[in-house]
């Protein structure tokens, strides 16, 4: 496991060595954004786990979700809305 985990950073680096500056910008750029969605969407996850405990929904805060939430955006909502209210 070690030596797995050696080698893949071994080969991110190349692949970071391998980018103009251009590119890199745009893949930090990229990383930022879905930081961003991903710590966005914890905040709303939150916010809905404290809110659906007044009608009787319970929305899970995990990274499965969050990810969901990040990744699609409001269908993803609509998905943890149907999971909740079905499940």
């Amino acid at each position: 496991m070690k030596i797995f985990i050696i080698a893949l950073s071994g080969a991110i680096l190349l692949l970071l060595l391998m980018l103009n500056k251009k590119q890199l910008s745009k893949l930090f750029e990229n990383l930022s954004v879905f930081w961003f969605r991903l710590a966005f969407a914890f905040l709303v996850l939150f916010a809905l786990n404290i809110a659906g405990g007044f009608v009787g929904l319970y929305f899970p805060v995990n990274i499965a979700s969050g990810l969901l939430l990040a990744v699609l955006g409001i269908p993803g909502l609509a998905a943890l809305f149907s999971f909740a209210f079905f499940l």
